[in-house]
Formats: C-alpha cells, structure tokens, sequence
C-alpha cells in the first residue's frame, strides 16, 4: 500500500501548487509562484488556513526562498477581478511559462472574478482560479449568497465560470481534486489552448481531511512543447509565398510568447518580407528593422495598411485575426488574397481559409527560414516598404511633438514616454482612446516593452496589471502604467496593494474629463458624444451637460499611499518622470490633457453599427457612411 498524509483539501492543494514544475528549452522553473487573495466565508478557514499553515511552515523551516523551497506566496489584493488581472499580468510577462492563482469567498466574491477570467481566456493567458463555492453537503441550504434554482439544486454562481474558462471543475469529494489538479496543470501548460482554469471549491470541503497518497505531491515537471510543422504543412506554405509579389507578415502574441523574436527578424532580413504587428505582437520585431512597417488594422500605420490593401499573400504568424487587426475584414483587399497562417492552436490557424501550419512559432520560423533561402521579394517592392514606413515615422514625430495647448494631446505624454523608457522598460496599457494610438505610434524595441492588453481591453486593467508584471520582473526593468481617469476610477484601490508590498512602480494618470476614445466614436457615428463626459446634471436641459464634476483624481491617488506629482504640461511632466526614475515605491505623474485630442490620422475603418432609422440628422448622415464602408467588408475564403 502507498504512503499517504493526511491533509485538508486546501492544505493538499497548497501542498500540490508548491510542487508543480514548468520547462521549455531545458529551463525549469516553479510554475506556480503565489496566490493573490480575499478571504471571505468560504475560503478564510478552508484555502486561508492553508496559506497561513504554509506560511509557518516555511517560517519556521530557515529557508531564504519560498518557492524553490516548495511554499505558495501569498498576496492580499483589494479587489477579487483585480487579483485575476495582477496574475494574468504576470503570466504574460513570464512568457506564459509561470502563473499565479487567486482565492476567493463564495458569492460576490467568486463572482467578482468572471471578467478578470474572461479577459484571461480571451487573450489566450493562463490564470489559475479558485473560487469558493456552496457546501456540497448541502445541510445548510441555502447558505449566505448561495444561488437557488427551483429547476436544480446542481446550479451556483460559480457556473458563470463555464463559458468563460479553458477548464471548469468543481470539487465535491476531496479524492476529485487529483484528477482535476493534474488537468488545471495540463491546461496551463498548453501552448495553444490555454486560459483561465477555474476550479469551484465548495466550502466545506475545503476544510475536509482525506489521506492522500504520498506519490501526489512529488515534484512533477510539465514540458511546454514546441510543436513542429508538418513536412507537408511547411512545404505547401513554403510554395504559397514563393509564388507571393507582394506578401505580408502580420506578427501576432504567439512569436512573443515562443520567445521567437531573433527568429522573426532573421526570416525578414533573408525575405525582404514586410512584417506588420497586432497588439499582442508589438515589439516581436523592433521598430527600427527594415522590414518593420508597424501596426496594421483599425488603429494601424498608413505604411502597414498600405501594404495590407494590396497584399497578394499574408502569412499570420500566432495571431488570431481580431477584428482590430482586419479592420473587420476591409484591409486586406486584394480579391486573390491569399492567407498562410502559422499557430500553435488550429481553431486560429485556420482562419480565412488559409493555408494551415499547425507549429510553434519559432519552430516553423526555422523551417521556413530555412526552406525560402535564396528567395527574396522584389528589391522594388522593399524599398516602398521602406519609403512608406518612414512616411509614417514623420506623422509619429509629428504626434509626438505637437506642442498642444493649452492642454497638451495625450500622443505628447505618450511621446515623452517612449523617448525616455528604455527598452527593457515596460509600458502597460488596456483600454480607452490610448491603446489605439499607443498601437499606432508606440516605437518598441524588445517585446516585454509594449504590455497592452487589447484582446478584451478591460478597463481597470492596468493598475493590478502593474503589480503583475513588476512580480515578474523583479529587477531594474521600470514599470509604468498609462491610465486614463475612466479606467482609473474602476480600480484605484489596488495602488495601496502596491504600496503594501513594496513595489516600486510608476503610474502615469491622464485626467480628459472623460472617455475620450467612446465619445470621438459616437461624435463619428451620429450620436453626439452623449453621456461620454463626467458633467454635472444640469437642471436647465435635465442632462448631463452641466460643468464638470468636481473630483480629484490625484487627491484620491495620494490618499492610497502613493507619492503624487502634479505636472504643468509636457517639460514638466519630462522633467518629472527623469526626476523619479530610481524613486522607490508607487509614483503617480498626473496631467491634464486634451479631451478631444488631437489623435493620430485613421487609415483604417472599424465596423459599429450605425442606427437604420433615426430623427437625428447626425446619425442619419452616419449611417449614410456606414453603409458606404461596408461595401469593402467580405469573408475570406
């Protein structure tokens, strides 16, 4: 008979956590490295327990570090989604090769949750997710914020969770938690399909002993695999570009996370291939190689769009094609267009009816590399590449140095930013007006540099994002967070989480007075702006069109603990963030900045449904527009 202890549920998975090993390349590391957390009914004598146990243990044990020494870190955050967005964060810094999880209290508490989940599986990052759920004894019925349904007893909050979840499980019997550990960790560990793995754990069992087998809790190393291309897949795709006259790299999140950047750059100085970038791909080639024409798509580069309107073959490597990135399917618009699409998931690599290489990045890089040598694009075809790429670095220029007044245009601070940050420095970024033109402008050099979440483009991301990321890279790298006053408002609470731990980060907080990228949008669509502006009620018109509210937003910053610098426009914000670059703990630069820009120029469309019918001339005129636009959308088959 095999050796067993005996343990709670939350004790085994404490236990179970601080064994879990991540490799790739030869490199091993502990995969799970913390725990953020809230503890409320539910989880403070259950997971809670486990914690503070594990914490004594390693107290007492005289070790220097807790996770070679097999213990589970624990971080309080102030609010459950923010906890899923700090891990998220910090998966996506890693390279997807580390992750933390987050505990949570039945109910609100659980609930609170979803949208850090759903951000999480919508941008392909794994976060590992342990709400509390209702007794599985069911004796108490109905405990406090427990969920009833006349139809079934079977149903909780906690199956919000299903749809928005790469793995669901919920723990009734302590014996389940083995099986349903080891497939949370076969999840996060997936190269293609990966997420958030949630797994329910009802309150009393929890706290429920069980002798479990010794073999459970050996150290276990999960292999992060590099799938290679299929001979016949690589040479099918291999022929399509050969056969190209104008083709066009669209680099996507997956060339980062496979860590195969060098590769990228080597394939596009032996191609001559042009190499456009999604969000998630920025920084995967540097700015200022050759072959880089920027961001395509909505919020993309008049060079990269270009180039995409007459692309004859498109070869995506590890993108999944948002709707930002096809400018809801008008830029590419060559009628033959042909797409080959290189992705470690084939849900993605199948997309447009395209060519499909089923591989890592970085592998299939190699072997394409490989098999296009001695093959170049036309020498006239790369010199308009390079022509059109520094047209548009004179408009970034511009952008960058306005002198706007009296209130200077966000793409000033922006401008600043990306001269005085090195590149090993990280920019985060989530939703908003400033992805759009962060995308656009932003000059990154490395991928760790550009962090902007633009997959779900959650507002509230970026401050527990901050924490995240500065984590994971525990070192000189400074970390800044570009946040708006809308996104600010969602989540300033986290700044005293920061300050509690320690963190040295840096917080740039831009204060329009409102949502500066739905209100430009409405204003395009006929709607007026309306309700995009933080006004009084005004009595005379009943609206929210008086003047303007009277907050202050670096007031509520310092009141968490952070040191507060008001900045007099853009030489002193320059001035300023110089100033604080080695300052310790959370700095806030705040500026007030010009609500209606100007922004960067638009050189691609982005489909919203304009109204059929209206009264407003202004929207009637847009929906004239949008009807007119829609011409050039078509499926790619």
């Amino acid at each position: 008979m095999s050796e067993t202890i005996r343990l709670t549920t939350a004790q085994a998975i404490v236990k179970f956590l601080g064994a879990q090993w991540s490799e790739r390349d030869g490199v091993e590391q502990r995969l799970v490295t913390g725990m953020f957390g809230i503890f409320g009914h539910g989880n403070v004598c259950g997971v809670g327990q486990a914690l503070l146990q594990d914490q004594i243990s390693f107290e007492e044990s005289g070790a220097q570090d807790p996770l070679a020494a097999g213990h589970v870190p624990y971080y309080l955050i102030r609010n459950e989604q923010s906890g899923v967005h700090a891990a998220t964060a910090y998966a996506r810094t890693r390279n997807r090769l580390q992750v933390m999880s987050v505990t949570t209290s039945i109910g609100p508490g659980a609930t609170n949750m979803i949208t850090g989940a759903a951000l999480a599986t919508t941008n392909r990052i794994p976060v590992l997710l342990f709400p509390s759920d209702q007794f599985a004894n069911r004796i108490p019925d109905p405990v406090l914020q427990q969920l009833e349904s006349p139809q079934t007893l079977d149903t909780a909050v906690t199956d919000c969770f299903r749809p928005v979840s790469r793995f669901f499980d919920r723990i009734n019997r302590p014996e389940q938690l083995i099986p349903s550990l080891l497939n949370a960790m076969r999840v996060l560990t997936d190269p293609a399909d990966t997420g958030a793995v949630t797994i329910a754990l009802p309150q009393d069992v929890q706290a429920e002993a069980y002798d479990w087998p010794l073999a459970f809790f050996r150290k276990r190393v999960w292999h992060v695999g590099r799938p290679v291309p299929e001979p016949a897949a690589l040479a099918r795709a291999v022929e399509i570009i050969r056969s190209a006259k104008r083709p066009l790299v669209v680099a996507g999140g997956g060339v980062v996370y496979a860590d195969a950047s060098a590769q990228l750059r080597e394939f596009a100085s032996a191609t001559g291939i042009p190499v456009a970038d999604t969000h998630a791909g920025k920084g995967a080639i540097n700015w200022d190689h050759p072959s880089s024409v920027g961001a395509v798509g909505s919020t993309g580069s008049s060079a990269a769009n270009a180039l995409a309107r007459s692309a004859d073959v498109v070869i995506g490597i590890g993108t999944r094609y948002s709707d930002f990135t096809t400018a809801s399917h008008t830029i590419f618009a060559d009628p033959e267009v042909h797409f080959v699409n290189i992705n470690t998931l084939g849900f993605d690599a199948m997309k447009h009816g395209a060519t499909m290489v089923v591989a890592d990045a970085r592998a299939a890089l190699e072997g394409l590399t490989a098999a296009m040598s001695g093959w170049q694009v036309d020498a006239a075809y790369r010199q308009e590449a390079i022509d059109l790429d520094a047209a548009w670095q004179r408009e970034v220029d511009a952008c960058y140095h306005r002198d706007h007044g009296p209130l200077p245009a966000q793409t000033e601070v922006f401008g600043a930013l990306n001269e005085l940050m090195g590149p090993e420095d990280v920019v985060i970024n989530a939703a908003g007006s400033m992805p759009g033109d962060l995308q656009c402008l932003w000059r990154a050099t490395t991928p760790v540099q550009y962090h902007v979440e633009y997959a779900f483009s959650c507002m509230g991301y970026e401050i527990p994002a901050a924490i995240g990321a500065r984590l994971a890279l525990p070192g000189g790298n400074r970390v800044v967070a570009i946040v708006g006053d809308g996104t600010y408002q969602m989540l300033p609470m986290e700044i005293a989480t920061a300050v509690s731990e320690g963190l040295d980060l840096t917080l740039v907080l831009l204060q329009n007075h409102g949502f500066a990228s739905i209100g430009a949008l409405s204003e395009s669509r006929g709607s007026q702006g309306f309700g995009t502006k933080y006004r009084m009620r005004n009595a005379a018109t009943g609206r929210l069109d008086g003047a303007d509210v009277p907050f202050d937003l670096a007031a509520n910053a310092a009141s968490w603990g952070a040191n507060v610098l008001r900045c007099n426009g853009i030489a002193d914000f320059h001035a300023k963030f110089t100033e604080t670059a080695d300052s310790p703990g959370v700095t806030v630069l705040y500026i007030e900045t010009d609500l209606t820009g100007p922004n960067p120029p638009g050189t691609a469309w982005w489909d919203v449904p304009v109204a059929q019918v209206s009264d407003l001339e202004s929207t009637r005129t847009a929906y004239i527009e949008h009807v007119e636009a829609k011409k050039a959308q078509r499926f790619y088959v």
